[in-house]
């Protein structure tokens, strides 16, 4: 296992045992473990192991050593798996409600006897946990609340989920003989932030071994329909995905047609229509006395959109919100893509919630080939995510520093901070701190419920302080978890460009936010924007590719977009900001 994965571990069971209402210290040596952990880079603590020495680093005794050498070895802990089987399922799966912690889930269960979600939902709503002492009414309310979330989101996955188990499908569909092409299709391809199921559009002859190798997957729980030329089926994780094969000729079209929007297929099947075709799945046919004396030939997607005087449109933007016309006017855009992304400007380390040190953060960004990293840990304010208050951050000023002038790596570190924006639109930290810095993420964790007004206001007074660089995932939401908070999302942008503050694309899986729905217009009127991964450890930096999908929704071109600029350019950018 990595270093992450035994921190994880050591974490997983710290929650066990306070779910099993174990002693808090023993509790809390699990928690320090998974952070010391954390502080130490991957080939300290292959030395470390080899050596028998991990009782050396503070906070990991005799028995924490045994078990994070177990786990580092063989990948696996008995003690773990055998706590996991005394700790009810359910339980666990409670701390999916937005609000329940451990200790709450503890009470709920030693008084109620509640062992399971359905549990807690009949006792809500008779009332029985608004009795229980530090519960109450509103608490009740807000478990009701998460629980019937957590319901309608069931249905939904997040598209980077969607994605892992899409890619390997096509992989593995494209090896087989019988197949001549494959993509796959639907909202995935669009780049929908959540996916309801998986489309995967074949052109093979020959389709029984395909239908077979299909429904055949380790991951699938359920066939609930096979034929022929289609298959569909359900993975463990609850994602559906159908399989539809069809002849080579057609491909193009089914693969149009189970990409696009319900919106943009009518839109184009009544372009289709004006033009003397009827467009399907299946391809085109004559239509009315207009029809062409022969079908236009077709053998692949950008022939279609040529065949109906249209420039090409990418998946992305297939979702009937004006495409069309703007491919009618001529060739769209050329969209950001995964290899523009130069840099990025929101990550985290160990010295807030991170889980990889500043080192390992900055051999990731150089690995990826990024000629620059910003590194923001938390401010102070947020102490659940251990922020940094201004000794420990001018620490890591001048540690970033060091790195830089070492030499060691190709990339340039920024040092930064996330910043938090207090209740009433305050900072976190003072003027002369955040002058140290060579930008400030400001960002809301926390008073969500404020009313709209209120927290319009908040974060406006932020955008209009002089030290803000950028402002951070700007309505907070989580998705398929937790809605974002109320505000005024057109003023808070018209603050932005006016104060020429930058607004991140937090690429996030579970954020992109802004969302993908705002950007064309804003981007229209000058307002820049920054994918940022929002990493808390070296695969998050990897993230940026779910920001790119968004942008491309967004129509945002390389131009749009900070972390697409050199490093020369940056610097020239952060040196100006500065001196306003």
């Amino acid at each position: 296992m990595t270093k992450n994965e035994i921190a994880d571990a050591l974490g997983e069971i710290a929650i066990l045992l306070e779910l099993k209402g174990e002693n808090p210290f023993k509790i809390r040596a699990y928690q320090t473990g998974a952070r010391a952990l954390e502080a130490i880079e991957e080939s300290e603590l292959s030395r470390l192991v080899e050596a028998g020495e991990l009782r050396s680093v503070k906070g990991i005794g005799e028995a924490l050593a045994a078990k994070i050498t177990d786990l580092r070895i063989t990948g696996r802990l008995g003690f773990l798996e055998n706590l996991r089987a005394t700790v009810p399922a359910g339980l666990v799966e409670m701390l999916q409600i937005p609000g329940l912690g451990p200790k709450k889930i503890l009470a709920l269960h030693g008084k109620l006897g509640i062992t399971d979600i359905a549990a807690l939902a009949a006792a809500c709503t008779d009332g029985r946990v608004a009795g229980l002492a530090g519960f109450g009414e509103k608490t009740q309310e807000k478990i009701l609340a998460g629980i019937r979330n957590r319901e309608a989101y069931a249905k939904r996955h997040l598209w980077w989920e969607a994605a892992e188990v899409a890619a390997q499908i096509v992989t593995g569909l494209r090896a087989l003989p019988q197949v001549r092409r494959c993509e796959a299709a639907g909202s995935l391809r669009r780049g929908l932030e959540t996916v309801g199921d998986l489309d995967f559009i074949v052109a093979a002859e020959d389709s029984a071994p395909v239908v077979a190798w299909f429904i055949a997957q380790p991951s699938v729980q359920e066939v609930t329909a096979q034929g022929g030329t289609k298959a569909s089926v359900r993975f463990t994780s609850g994602l559906q995905a159908d399989l539809r094969i069809v002849p080579e000729q057609q491909f193009a079209f089914a693969l149009h047609h189970f990409t696009g929007s319900k919106q943009h297929n009518v839109e184009m099947r009544q372009r289709a229509l004006a033009r003397g075709l009827s467009l399907s799945e299946w391809g085109f046919s004559p239509a009315g006395p207009d029809a062409p004396a022969s079908m236009p030939a077709v053998s692949g997607e950008g022939e279609l959109f040529a065949a109906l005087g249209l420039a090409f449109i990418p998946p992305e933007l297939r979702e009937g919100l004006g495409e069309i016309e703007a491919a009618e006017r001529g060739p769209l855009p050329r969209l950001i893509e995964a290899g523009d992304i130069r840099g990025a400007f929101h990550n985290h380390t160990n010295a807030s919630d991170g889980g990889n040190t500043l080192a390992e953060m900055t051999a990731a960004a150089e690995a990826l080939g990024w000629e620059y990293l910003g590194i923001a840990d938390h401010s102070k304010a947020s102490f659940q995510a251990n922020g940094l208050d201004e000794a420990r951050l001018r620490r890591q000023i001048a540690e970033i520093r060091t790195l830089n002038a070492s030499g060691r790596f190709r990339t340039k570190v920024f040092a930064g901070v996330e910043c938090d924006i207090l209740s009433d639109g305050r900072l976190d930290l003072d003027d002369d701190m955040l002058g140290e810095l060579d930008y400030v993420v400001a960002s809301v964790h926390n008073a969500f419920a404020q009313e709209e007004p209120v927290m319009t206001a908040r974060i406006i007074r932020a955008i209009e302080h002089p030290r803000v660089t950028m402002l951070g995932h700007a309505t907070g939401r989580l998705l398929l978890r937790r809605e974002g908070y109320h505000v005024d999302l057109g003023r808070v942008i018209d603050a932005a460009i006016a104060h020429g503050v930058v607004i991140e694309l937090n690429a996030s899986p579970w954020r992109l936010d802004l969302d993908w729905r705002h950007w064309r217009k804003a981007a229209a009127r000058g307002l820049l924007c920054a994918i940022n991964p929002d990493a808390h450890e070296t695969a998050g930096l990897g993230h940026v590719g779910a920001g790119v999908n968004a942008a491309r929704k967004g129509w945002l071109e390389p131009r749009h977009v900070i972390t697409t600029w050199p490093l020369s350019k940056v610097e020239r950018w952060l040196s100006d900001l500065k001196r306003r």
